[in-house]
């Protein structure tokens, strides 16, 4: 019989994000009243800071178009200032109008040719587009007037990384946390990275993260799945139940606390408790459904074993585990009518 374990490793996104808002002092736009921002506009129709809370507020509700008319508008106010071809750009990139977001980006360099956060976002730009010498050449640029800003090397790690040259985003990495101890991603994608070696360091990086972040169900869940996949099941159970504490929902959590139990602990009757809860929390859990299912035939349960595959196979026609549940069901004389 075979069991089942999704790992789904979390890690570390690069996100062209920012807020304008925030650098300035002001309120960022998702916590201010929109009469009040809207009045703030009526009182100073020239202030940029105005509308920027405004497209700050839209971006909240995912309003994408009336951000990013805010946005031009304060370009239109006050053009020389990069901070808001940098918003727009992040709003473009975010929405996957990656031509657009260059385009920002490339003004924000010109207004800006000391600046490193316009060429950060640009290298990103061409990361997201595959354009991976390019995106080296401009974080080195930004590098030459930067040569401490650890988010720099991340971005550097990043690049190296998604080229296929893990040794050298490893190098990366370990240049962003030296210039910043308190980097969590670096220390995040430095665990995964080990832990695609089996190297056990992957536990030492995933620790660091955790003491910057003690509370990281991204952090709890990498470093469970490594405990869990190298024979050290009383750690990965010990942050199964961290996260649950931290975050009750986490349906991933429970569904793997359930597979160790089941794979490694044989208590069948525990396992089938948690996929019971993976399932009430995430009701098309695909694996779910077949784990509980073989709960039930290892106990010979063989009608809701049946009900799971079934189920599983609803879900997923082409789950083979499923459909190998069910074949092991007709072997022992189970009806099985397919669907």
């Amino acid at each position: 019989m075979r069991h089942l374990l999704f790992t789904l490793v979390a890690s570390a996104t690069l996100c062209a994000c920012t807020d304008p808002g925030t650098e300035q002092g002001s309120v960022p736009g998702a916590a201010l009243d929109l009469k009040l921002i809207e009045q703030h506009i009526l009182d100073r129709p020239n202030d940029p800071n105005a509308y920027a809370d405004r497209a700050l507020y839209y971006e909240h509700l995912d309003s994408s178009a009336l951000a990013e008319s805010d946005w031009k508008r304060t370009i239109l106010l006050d053009s020389t200032n990069t901070r808001w071809r940098i918003a727009l750009g992040d709003l473009y990139f975010r929405k996957v109008r990656l031509m657009d977001a260059e385009q920002r980006f490339q003004e924000a360099i010109r207004l800006e040719p000391n600046g490193t956060k316009g060429r950060s976002k640009l290298s990103e730009v061409y990361l997201m587009q595959g354009r991976y010498p390019e995106a080296m050449t401009v974080a080195n640029d930004a590098l030459r007037i930067d040569p401490q800003d650890a988010s720099l090397y991340n971005l550097k790690g990043w690049i190296h990384r998604t080229a296929g040259d893990t040794n050298l985003a490893i190098s990366s990495y370990h240049t962003a946390v030296e210039r910043d101890p308190q980097f969590y991603d670096a220390y995040i994608s430095l665990g995964i990275l080990h832990a695609a070696r089996q190297d056990p360091l992957a536990l030492e990086y995933y620790n660091s993260a955790l003491e910057i972040r003690p509370e990281s169900v991204e952090a709890l869940y990498n470093k469970a799945i490594f405990a869990q996949e190298h024979g050290r099941d009383s750690l990965a159970l010990v942050c199964y139940e961290h996260i649950i504490a931290v975050e009750p929902k986490y349906p991933l959590a429970y569904y793997n606390r359930g597979y160790v139990y089941l794979e490694h602990q044989k208590r069948v009757a525990d396992a089938r408790r948690e996929f019971n809860t993976a399932i009430q929390l995430l009701p098309d859990y695909t694996a779910a459904y077949y784990n509980r299912g073989l709960t039930y035939e290892l106990d010979s349960k063989l009608d809701s074993a049946l009900l799971d595959y079934q189920q599983a196979l609803r879900l997923d026609p082409g789950f083979t585990p499923a459909a190998q549940g069910l074949g092991r069901l007709q072997d022992r004389g189970v009806a099985v009518k397919l669907r």
